[in-house]
């Protein structure tokens, strides 16, 4: 995926629920308060989250563990399946912590060819960073999240804060796409 395209996405993909936050806190504080709990949006993103995993193993090429590759396959399915149905407490917090982490995965390899090219990158990269430790963060203690969210949507004029920060930085790096990593 080129970085003009990524950055986009990025951007827009978190601008418009922001934006949505910022219009109406009400209902997105409801919806963001029961997120860290929610079954189906939990199946959604561990189901997402597994099947990109296995992709992205069955995209390595690393020759120490070809011959252990069908099994590694198997096993991690069976995890993802098995988190859906034995681990549904926090299935959504996990859902989001795993999905965090690739899709910090991919921009760190996105980003990664075009450092020296513009240092409107780091911005990129950095923020890999933080969702990196985000996702483990929320991955580990899933009950973090739920507090997180329950803090941040506190207030009517705290949830519209937070949203205007982050549909700020959303435009922000929709902007980057359009213009520092044009042609990236």
């Amino acid at each position: 995926m080129k970085l003009s395209l990524l950055s986009l996405l990025l951007g827009i993909g978190l601008a418009v629920p922001m934006a949505y936050g910022l219009v109406r806190p009400a209902p997105f504080a409801a919806a963001a308060r029961k997120l860290p709990r929610s079954l189906p949006c939990g199946y959604a993103l561990v189901t997402l989250a597994t099947i990109w995993f296995l992709w992205n193993l069955g995209q390595e090429n690393i020759a120490d563990f070809a011959a252990f590759k069908p099994h590694l396959m198997f096993g991690f399915a069976a995890i993802g399946v098995g988190t859906c149905i034995f681990v549904k407490d926090f299935l959504g917090a996990r859902g989001v912590g795993v999905t965090l982490l690739l899709v910090a995965k991919l921009m760190l390899d996105t980003g990664r060819p075009h450092l020296e090219t513009t240092p409107w990158v780091r911005v990129i990269q950095l923020w890999a960073y933080a969702m990196i430790i985000a996702g483990m963060w929320i991955t580990i203690s899933p009950y973090r999240l739920r507090d997180l969210l329950d803090w941040g949507t506190a207030t009517t004029s705290r949830t519209q804060r937070h949203c205007g920060l982050g549909l700020v930085f959303g435009l922000f790096v929709a902007g980057l796409g359009l213009t520092a990593f044009r042609g990236l």
